[in-house]
C-alpha cells in the first residue's frame, strides 16, 4: 500500500501535458515500426501482435480480472465496449497505414471528434473549425483518393473507432489515473478475445521466429501500453476539452513520425491538409457543462459519499 501510494504520489508530481507529450510521440512510433514488419508478417497479424502482447504486459502488471469481477455491470458493459473498439480500431489502422501515409492517416482520425463537437455546440467557432478539418481531408483524399480508396475507407473506419475510444476513455478515466489503468487493462483482454479470430493467423507463421516476435512485442509496448497508459494518467487530471486541444499535436507527430522512420515524405498539398487538420482540432471546443447541472453533479457525488460513510458505520440515510 505505501509503494502504491509513492507511485500515485509521483505521477501526481509530474504535469499531465508531460504524460500526453510521451503518448503524443508513442501513438505513432510504433505503428511506424509496425509498417517495417508488413513486408514478413501480415498487417492484421502485426495488429494481433500489438493488442496480445499489450494484454500480456498488462494482464502480469494489473491482473484486471480482479477489478472487473467487482464492477457493477454498467462498468462493465462500458468496458466491453472499449475492448471492442481497441480491437477493431487497431485493426482498421494498421490496414489503413499499410495503404497510405502515417500522416494522412493520423490527420482523417480527428475529423470524427471535431464533428461531434460543432453537432454539440453549433458556435461559429466549432462550425469554423469542421470547414477547416473537411477542407484538410478533402486535400488529403483528393491527392490519393483514386489509387488507394480502400485505405481511405480503413481509415475513415479507424476514425470513428478513435472518437469511441475517446469518449469511452475518459469515462474510464474518472475515478483517477490507477483506476483507469486498470480498467484499461481489462480493455485490452476483450481487445484480443476481439482481435484473435481476424489476425491470429496472419501471426503464427512469425511465431517461429524469435525476432519477429520480440518485435512484435515491442510494437506493442511502443504502441498500446506506453501510450494508453499515459492517456489514461493525462485524462484524469486534463479537461475533456483540453485533452482534445492536445490532439492537435498528433496529425503533425504522425508526418513527423512517417518522415523520419519511414521516409515518408508528404507532398505540399498533403502538407496544407495536415495543417488545415491540426488547426481544425486547435479551434473547436468542447460543450461546457451548465452551471446548475455542475452543482447536481456535485451535490449528487456528495451524496453518494455520505451514504457510503453511513453505510460503513451501519447506519442508513433518512
Amino acid at each position: 500500500m505505501l509503494l502504491q501510494g509513492q507511485k500515485t504520489s509521483l505521477t501526481r508530481r509530474i504535469p499531465p501535458h508531460v504524460f500526453f507529450f510521451v503518448s503524443a510521440v508513442f501513438h505513432y512510433l510504433g505503428p511506424s515500426f509496425a509498417v517495417l514488419l508488413f513486408s514478413t508478417v501480415s498487417v492484421l497479424g502485426v495488429a494481433w501482435f500489438r493488442i496480445a502482447s499489450a494484454a500480456v504486459v498488462f494482464a502480469v502488471w494489473r491482473r484486471p480480472w480482479r477489478h472487473f469481477t467487482q464492477m457493477p455491470w454498467t462498468k462493465q458493459r462500458t468496458l466491453l465496449a472499449l475492448g471492442v473498439v481497441l480491437g477493431l480500431m487497431n485493426a482498421c489502422f494498421y490496414l489503413a497505414i499499410a495503404r497510405l501515409p502515417l500522416g494522412t492517416v493520423g490527420a482523417i482520425e480527428f475529423l470524427g471528434p471535431i464533428t461531434l463537437a460543432a453537432l454539440g455546440a453549433r458556435t461559429r467557432r466549432n462550425i469554423a473549425a469542421l470547414l477547416l478539418a473537411i477542407g484538410g481531408v478533402w486535400l488529403l483524399t483528393d491527392v490519393r483518393f483514386s489509387g488507394q480508396p480502400l485505405g481511405f475507407l480503413f481509415a475513415f473506419a479507424n476514425c470513428a473507432f478513435f472518437m469511441l475510444y475517446v469518449m469511452l476513455g475518459h469515462r474510464i478515466a474518472q475515478d483517477g489515473g490507477a483506476a483507469g489503468i486498470d480498467r484499461l487493462g481489462a480493455a485490452m483482454l476483450i481487445a484480443l478475445v476481439t482481435i484473435t479470430p481476424l489476425g491470429l493467423g496472419g501471426a503464427l507463421p512469425a511465431l517461429t521466429h524469435p525476432l519477429l516476435v520480440l518485435a512484435g512485442v515491442g510494437v506493442g509496448i511502443c504502441s498500446s501500453v506506453i501510450p494508453y497508459v499515459c492517456d489514461q494518467l493525462a485524462m484524469a487530471r486534463l479537461p475533456q476539452a483540453t485533452f482534445a486541444l492536445l490532439l492537435s499535436l498528433l496529425p503533425a507527430s504522425a508526418t513527423v513520425i512517417g518522415v523520419v522512420v519511414l521516409r515518408q515524405i508528404p507532398s505540399t498539398p498533403e502538407i496544407v491538409g495536415i495543417l488545415l487538420v491540426a488547426g481544425g482540432v486547435a479551434l473547436h471546443r468542447e460543450v461546457e457543462a451548465q452551471p446548475g447541472k455542475q452543482a447536481r453533479n456535485k451535490a449528487t457525488a456528495s451524496e453518494r459519499r455520505i451514504e457510503a460513510k453511513n453505510q460503513k458505520k451501519g447506519t442508513t440515510i433518512p
